[in-house]
């Protein structure tokens, strides 16, 4: 069995200086530095080694367990190459979010919804803190401060994960990551998921494929980029999309067959010395600029609803968006807020009016019994004074057949991409 003397981190210790050395030595002989598989075999060769030389034995022999020695290895590699006890939860597919908090244990999230406690992956706040500050400078895009003077830190992670962490304002030093699959998402694949229902998945495509201007409405974790992947991948390929976000959530250059012709922006915030920050505001203005035939906008939260609206009006019809919010009807609300937040002085009625004629679907998407559904759309009709005229036309919950409720010069226009009108329409 291994000595209690040998620990996972006097272990990385070893590895760490023989990579350096081995590092050091291709440098002097001008070879290219190891890649990533071949320092994990330096360094698995390494510990063996060292934990022999403890052991004063064969540890591959048949006369002792090396089940231990491989799991002190393996966590030891992890500390040096990955990021500790915390490597093996963002190895895991089937994680969706993980929460720590201090030294408490561990909660995730699966992809299922189902939430599932883990051990602790520190031993104190000290060493959360290391860690956090090891995922900023390994697996950020850029080094970012964390330290009481910088008590948070917001960064997307190289695998497109999102991680937010704070210290200092926090009872204990907190870690979230929210973990994104780019996967290929299809109307298709979320009707066999139970998220829509055929029918609502032919009228969105077809909506789509008639420029429809669409927001996506509801609340965290509810699938709102998922759907809107989804929609995405209802563009015509010859489309040009631009895309703006707040971190690289949508993925579109994971998916370059489908879309060749597009380009990603991304927020970026400001240096140390407080210059440099580009808001989502301003990559609205900056995409107008970049001839995009559809401007999407990976989630609406701010001064950018008030450019993204305009987009919606200037011929960039069948722009989409995402926005945090617990039903259709506060949507508007909401943009009205957000639009005011750009201090442009302008009165409500202008706004709605604004608002109805950009947007003309909204769809709300919550969780059902752990099931991320459809549960409601909108077709905005007009702006009466200080709010929104807009009829239901699909209801999760409701007696009247689906789409019923939709303008029949709406329901013409869809049909033409793609759309069967139900029979109960074609009265109207």
């Amino acid at each position: 069995m291994i000595a209690s003397a040998i620990t996972s981190i006097e272990l990385s210790k070893v590895i760490a200086s023989a990579l350096a050395d081995e590092r050091m030595k291709r440098h002097r002989e001008e070879l290219t530095p190891p890649n990533s598989e071949e320092e994990k075999a330096i360094a698995r060769h390494v510990a063996a080694q060292h934990l022999h030389m403890h052991h004063g034995q064969n540890i591959w022999g048949f006369d002792h367990d090396n089940t231990q020695d491989d799991a002190l290895i393996e966590e030891a590699i992890a500390h040096v190459l990955g990021l500790g006890r915390l490597q093996p939860l963002l190895e895991d597919s089937d994680i969706s979010d993980i929460h720590v908090r201090g030294n408490r244990p561990v909660w995730v999230k699966m992809r299922s919804g189902e939430r599932v406690q883990h051990p602790p992956i520190v031993h104190d706040d000290a060493e959360l803190i290391e860690l956090i500050r090891r995922v900023a400078t390994r697996m950020g895009h850029r080094e970012q401060r964390f330290d009481p003077a910088h008590p948070e830190l917001n960064l997307q992670m190289q695998d497109g994960s999102r991680l937010f962490a704070t210290m200092e304002v926090s009872s204990h030093p907190s870690l979230i990551i929210r973990r994104h699959r780019f996967d290929y998402s299809s109307l298709g694949e979320l009707v066999s998921q139970n998220m829509m229902t055929p029918a609502t998945a032919q009228f969105l495509a077809a909506a789509v494929r008639a420029k429809c201007n669409i927001v996506i409405a509801g609340g965290t974790g509810t699938g709102k980029t998922t759907l809107l992947r989804a929609l995405i991948n209802e563009i015509p390929r010859a489309e040009r999309i631009v895309t703006i976000e707040d971190a690289f959530e949508i993925g579109l250059e994971h998916f370059e067959s489908a879309h060749p012709d597009h380009d990603s922006l991304q927020t970026r915030p400001a240096n140390t010395e407080g210059l440099g920050e580009i808001t989502m505001a301003d990559l609205a203005r900056m995409a107008l600029r970049m001839d995009p035939d559809r401007v999407i906008v990976g989630e609406v939260r701010g001064a950018e609803a008030f450019p993204m609206l305009l987009a919606m009006t200037q011929g960039n019809n069948g722009s989409m968006c995402t926005i945090h919010a617990d039903s259709a009807r506060t949507v508007f609300p909401k943009l009205l807020a957000y639009v005011s937040l750009a201090e442009l002085s302008l009165p409500p009625e202008a706004v709605y009016s604004l608002m109805s004629t950009a947007v003309q679907l909204v769809v709300h998407v919550q969780i059902v019994q752990g099931v991320r559904q459809i549960v409601s759309i909108h077709e905005v009709v007009d702006a009466d004074g200080v709010s929104i005229s807009s009829n239901e036309i699909y209801s999760q919950n409701s007696p009247h057949p689906s789409f019923v409720g939709l303008r029949s010069d709406t329901a013409s226009q869809l049909e033409q991409h793609g759309f069967s009108r139900p029979r109960e329409m074609l009265w109207q």
